[in-house]
Formats: C-alpha cells, sequence, structure tokens
C-alpha cells in the first residue's frame, strides 16, 4: 500500500483532534460551572495530545514535525470535518457536539485498534482509555440537560437539529477506501457510522430527543477534501500566532 492511503487517513483524524481540541479550550473560564471548565479543559488537552501523536507518525512518514504540520499549514489545507471547526456557540450547542464527535472519535479508534498498521494500532489501543472518558462526559451531560426543564430540553433538540447533517459530515468516504478496507488498515466509513447510529440513538431516546427524519439527513461533506468554513481560517490564524512568531523557541 501506497503511503498516501495511510497519510490521508492520519490526516483527517489529527486534523479533527486538533480542532475540536482548540474549540474545547475555548470553554476555559467560562463553563457554566468550574466543573466543567476542569472537564472540557482537561478534554481539550488529551485531544491536542492525541492529534500531536498522529502528526508524530506522519512525521515518521515523511511529513514535516508535528509541531509545524499543526501550526505554519492553511486552512485549505486541513482535512478535518467541518463539524469540528463550527464555533462553540452556546453550552447546548458544545454539549451535543462533543456528544455526536465523541462516540465516533471513540468507535474510529477501537476499530483502528485493530489496524494492519500497526503504529495506529499501537497508538489507538492507547487512546481508547482516555476516550472512555470522554464519552460518559458527553452522555452524562446530554441526558442531564435534555431532562432539566421544558426550556433546556427544547434548546438541546434544536441544538441536535442544527448539527446533525454537519456530524453526518464526520463519515465523508476517502477516495482510498476500498484500499484501506482491502488492507484491513481501516474498516471503514460506512462501518464505522453504523456503529456510531447504534451507539447513540439509545442515548438520545433516554434523554427524550428525537433524531432529524431521514428523509432530511444530507451530509455536509467537503471538509476531508480541503473545503472549509470561513471559521476554520480564523481559528487556524489564532491557533498558530506565537509558533509563527518564534517557531524555534523552546518552551
Amino acid at each position: 500500500m501506497n503511503t498516501a492511503t495511510i497519510k490521508e487517513l492520519l490526516y483527517k483524524v489529527a486534523d479533527d483532534l486538533l480542532i475540536i481540541g482548540h474549540r474545547h479550550s475555548e470553554w476555559t473560564g467560562l463553563g457554566p460551572i468550574l466543573e466543567e471548565d476542569i472537564s472540557f479543559s482537561s478534554m481539550a488537552q488529551d485531544k491536542i495530545g492525541q492529534s500531536q501523536a498522529l502528526f508524530q507518525l506522519l512525521y515518521k512518514l515523511g511529513e514535516p514535525e508535528a509541531d509545524t504540520n499543526a501550526f505554519t499549514r492553511n486552512a485549505n489545507q486541513f482535512c478535518n470535518a467541518q463539524f469540528v471547526e463550527l464555533p462553540n456557540d452556546e453550552y447546548d450547542f458544545s454539549t451535543v457536539r462533543h456528544f455526536l464527535y465523541d462516540h465516533a472519535d471513540q468507535l474510529r479508534f477501537e476499530m483502528l485498534a485493530h489496524s494492519s498498521y500497526e503504529p495506529l494500532a499501537k497508538l489507538a489501543r492507547k487512546v481508547k482509555g482516555e476516550l472512555k472518558y470522554h464519552v460518559f462526559h458527553a452522555n452524562t451531560w446530554m441526558v442531564k440537560l435534555s431532562q432539566g426543564t421544558e426550556e433546556s430540553r427544547a434548546r438541546m433538540q434544536s441544538a441536535l437539529n442544527a448539527s446533525w447533517n454537519y456530524a453526518l459530515g464526520l463519515f465523508e468516504e476517502s477516495k482510498f477506501e476500498k484500499e484501506l478496507i482491502a488492507a484491513k488498515v481501516f474498516e471503514g466509513e460506512v462501518a464505522l457510522k453504523s456503529k456510531w447510529l447504534s451507539a447513540i440513538i439509545p442515548f438520545i431516546e433516554k434523554a427524550g430527543l428525537k433524531l432529524p427524519p431521514e428523509k432530511e439527513w444530507n451530509p455536509v461533506n467537503g471538509g476531508r477534501k480541503n473545503f472549509h468554513t470561513e471559521h476554520l481560517e480564523l481559528l487556524v490564524k489564532e491557533m498558530g500566532e506565537v509558533f509563527r512568531v518564534e517557531p524555534h523557541s523552546q518552551w
């Protein structure tokens, strides 16, 4: 298998983690309670650390060093799904995104733990433990906020409706999909999406929420092919501001 196939897989997972990690970090000092400041900050640190590990795998395949890769690319060079780059908005949207993304993330890494590409499989086995906490946190708050008051339930339902088609964009297929599946590097986005739906639907029902009607499902794709919203450009500039000024500094 040529390295371009592996690189595309690594880039999309790494970029998802890097971008949502930074979005999570924006809740530091702004969470509704102190515990949530700590939780989102902790999860942000985990995700950025996981992205760094993936960038290190890319470096071993001939790509730039991790920090250079993360902080000097332009927005149109990123492979993250558009869902993770959207601004945090209110806490209802961030909670729903956290829930939908982290279930997909956990299942993706569970699948990658059995990858035939051993460096990735080894990393995935290490990361799985961290993701259990992230999913537990997401499940807890998804249910808690949805069962709070009529207003909170309505807001969570509205956030779920607004998030859904963006969340489906997490499963945008790679041009190397057949090669990845045939080589047993990754089971594929269709398989991942099926497992994800089976995992999230019981919690959505428990929360008293409803998925949008299936006829309205229309995935927001393009992120994997470097097409992004205007929000990513602003975030990328902010993320790389210090590194671009002093790229060789030792902290």
